[in-house]
């Protein structure tokens, strides 16, 4: 071989090495990596973004610096691809957890090492145990098993679209069932009480983990959100017209709360526009109020595809770069959907936007990314890395879901005591009715796959010695019912238990409903066991929305009617212990139950207040038509008393610090801005009022008090009462205890004037809890 066919030989292999090396190193940069700032791809570790040691700011400002505008323009929707020359993962910011870790969104799978969680009660009813700590509890264990599907591999994303914090305002609402009800007092407490949870902070007072999130909340829908679908309006086009003594009072302060109080790390803007303007493009919602006066520090995500509803279906924005535009000034961060993927670019080009507007929102997501510890490599390094599988469906978890149907399910009738029944008697009971059998009906909507299933059917029967099931009706919509047979099983047994109510092809998203009656022939059926049956039935209703049952209510043949909401997995166990006496019901409704003739007020009519129209208002603040249901009833298997024991202050002196220019009259009130007061003012003038609450009946029980304040003169639109305080107490036979609230004037004995404007006004207020009244005069 000569020397020069030896020469070309050496030459042609190392060509061919350098070759292959750098086809490797190429492949090796394309690979997706499992975590950002991964060990797996040493050369990007030493950037700065990658820097544990550096404040997040600075390691976010560094990070955004090495992005190409295309790889920008990519994070700014819900499936952030990954970025593997920088050692970025994929990101899915869509994952859902209303009262459980869920299998809709695209952010959790449920087909892998983990198939199922904690489906705790649909969120209406646990609000009906008006426990905010028990709240806390729910969100705490939602937290850790959607942190052990991340640590599993099961998961792509850490942010949580939860909780739904919009008032309940329309009883036919299909999404009522998500929120805590129709009081923004108890909304924003849950509100505060789900954040903090979740995100692993603690329940109470100003201590927050600065270092990492358990995951991420998101309260949604940003703002004045509760119509989905009711007649020929749908929520992508309707045009709210809210007042802004409304908008101050009922529908801002959960979501004031949420980010002031909770910490909040995310909020969706909701698809709706208010007085003309999208949710989604409104600068003075999303930055000067959100940003600029609450504090929020975190993302801001659309409802899914909210931006191009703007250009498409709204018609506000001309183009679609104007809808770009208009979000992304406004305030918003990150597109559910990929709108922002199509026209971002354009828009820039067009010079409707500029690139600031892409990084400062980037720096928003980046910044959320990095507090869950997502740029640590291996999340199993940091404080919430051990969560694993065996947090999911734990015992403890199981537990709680079926102590919250407990305390949630509430008692609307019982003539003659006639719950619960006794357990000594080894009766024939008839179980009948669409929701008797299934379990499905318990998870409500956004559910995930529960650990385990059990109907009210299956659960009664360890109680008694002969149980017999009738399903009654073809469905819950009950287009036919099986008459003969219902009452033929009525009449032999010795009692009969009905199971009705609704279920998701009733009320949904997407779907509101049109009427407040039961389905179909459901009322017909339920009548006519009354009448055949040998002792007054128990009635059972499942569904989120009211109903009116004034039929039922008011029929001596109806013994008794039990609420259970949604009640989640857990929910026959807790139903059968009701049923029997293992357990005293001490839940309360947390929204009003009207009237059927209630349909006749427009579910698109925003008002709350009632005026001399005959427009009868909405929401136990200022309804003034009949109720089938008060707000916060429930009944229970004892007695309760209460009385005012003490109240530190009977008399309120405000004009002594403040300027004799910051006193207002309103006709013959005056009143004064609670701004003007200021801080140091409001924290000084916290009194507190003491209630002694005794059992007087032969059942322990958990009772939620709650507390309210009313003015003497009800002037400017103010509310006829309104919540101002609840706390639970658990009580044995006979047992008293006394409960302290601390009320803050600046909180508690405010309204919001016309122009919105949180005021206090002079006159006489009564503390009110149950049947008892305390007054309180405030001089001005």
């Amino acid at each position: 071989m000569s020397l020069r066919t030896t020469f070309s030989i050496n030459f042609l292999l190392i060509i061919t090495s350098i070759f292959w090396l750098i086809m490797i190193a190429e492949s090796k940069s394309n690979i997706q990596p499992p975590f950002s700032c991964d060990s797996s791809n040493p050369s990007t570790n030493s950037l700065p973004f990658c820097n544990t040691n550096l404040a997040i700011q600075d390691r976010v400002k560094d990070l955004i610096s090495r992005l190409t505008l295309d790889e920008k323009i990519s994070q700014l929707v819900n499936t952030a691809p990954a970025i593997p020359r920088l050692n970025i993962s994929a990101f899915q910011w869509w994952s859902e957890a209303l009262h459980g870790v869920s299998r809709h969104g695209k952010g959790t799978r449920f087909n892998g090492t983990i198939n199922s969680a904690t489906v705790f009660p649909q969120v209406i009813l646990s609000a009906a145990t008006f426990d905010a700590h028990l709240w806390y509890r729910i969100s705490q264990a939602i937290g850790k098993e959607a942190r052990a599907f991340y640590n599993e591999g099961e998961a792509k994303g850490m942010t949580f679209w939860a909780p739904n914090i919009n008032i309940y305002r329309d009883p036919r609402w299909g999404r009522g069932q998500e929120t805590p009800g129709e009081d923004p007092y108890v909304a924003s407490r849950y509100a505060i009480s789900y954040v903090r949870g979740i995100q692993g902070d603690t329940f109470e007072g100003e201590q927050f983990n600065h270092k990492f999130l358990q995951a991420s909340a998101c309260c949604k829908h940003y703002t004045a959100h509760d119509l989905d679908n009711w007649h020929a309006v749908n929520r992508f086009i309707f045009d709210a017209n809210v007042t802004k003594q409304d908008l101050a009072d009922t529908f801002q302060p959960p979501f004031k709360s949420c980010v002031e109080q909770g910490r909040a790390s995310g909020l969706m803007c909701a698809y709706n526009r208010i007085n003309g303007v999208p949710n989604c493009a409104d600068y003075h919602l999303l930055t000067k109020t959100v940003r600029d006066e609450w504090g929020f520090n975190g993302y801001i995500a659309s409802d899914c595809d909210a931006v191009r509803i703007i250009h498409d279906d709204q018609g506000y924005a001309k183009t679609p770069e104007d809808a770009v535009a208009d979000v992304l000034k406004a305030g918003m961060d990150v597109n559910c959907g990929s709108y922002l993927m199509k026209y971002t670019k354009s828009a820039l080009t067009q010079r409707k936007i500029l690139e600031s507007d892409i990084d400062r929102a980037l720096h928003n997501l980046f910044s959320v990314r990095m507090r869950l510890g997502l740029f640590n490599g291996n999340p199993i390094q940091n404080e919430f890395g051990t969560i694993g599988q065996e947090q999911v469906c734990s015992k403890e978890h199981q537990d709680l879901a079926l102590e919250v149907a407990r305390d949630g399910i509430v008692l609307l009738k019982n003539s003659d005591n006639l719950l619960p029944l006794s357990k000594k008697n080894a009766m024939a009971l008839a179980v009948i009715g669409p929701n008797a059998n299934t379990s499905e009906t318990f998870s409500g909507n956004y559910e995930g796959l529960p650990c385990k299933n059990i109907s009210i059917f299956q659960a009664l029967q360890s109680y008694v010695k002969t149980a017999v099931y009738l399903q009654g009706c073809n469905s819950v919509n009950c287009t036919s019912v099986e008459m003969d047979e219902a009452l033929d099983v009525a009449k032999r047994a010795d009692y009969v238990l009905l199971v009705m109510g609704l279920d998701q092809t009733q009320e949904r998203e997407q779907h509101d409903r049109t009427d407040l009656g039961l389905p179909g022939k459901q009322e017909d059926l339920i009548k006519s066991i009354a009448v055949a049956a040998k002792r007054p039935i128990v009635l059972v209703l499942l569904c989120g929305g009211p109903v009116d049952v004034s039929f039922a209510k008011n029929d001596p043949k109806i013994g008794s009617i039990l609420w259970a909401g949604y009640p989640g997995e857990a929910g026959g166990i807790a139903l059968s212990e009701i049923i029997f006496g293992d357990h005293n019901p001490g839940g309360r409704l947390p929204v009003t139950w009207y009237p059927k003739e209630f349909i006749k007020v427009p579910m698109t009519d925003m008002r709350m207040r009632a005026d001399s129209t005959g427009y009868p208002g909405r929401t136990y603040r200022f309804y003034t038509g009949r109720k089938v249901f008060e707000f916060a009833y429930g009944l229970s298997f004892t007695n309760y008393s209460y009385e005012f024991t003490h109240v530190s202050q009977d008399k309120l002196y405000l004009n002594q610090p403040i300027a004799a220019k910051a006193v207002k009259k309103t006709g013959p009130t005056s009143y004064v801005s609670v701004s003007e007061l200021g801080k140091e003012f409001c924290n000084t003038k916290r009194f507190s009022a003491q209630v002694l609450v005794t059992n007087h009946g032969e059942m322990a029980g958990k009772h939620p008090v709650l507390l309210y304040i009313r003015q003497a003169e009800l002037t400017n639109g103010n509310p006829l009462k309104r919540l101002i305080g609840f706390q639970t107490v658990t009580l044995g036979p006979g047992d008293r205890a006394e409960i302290a609230f601390i009320l803050e004037p600046c909180q508690h004995l405010t309204t919001a004037d016309k122009d919105g404007v949180t005021v206090i006004e002079e006159g006489t207020y009564y503390l009110i809890v149950k049947d008892k009244e305390y007054p309180i005069n405030v001089v001005l």
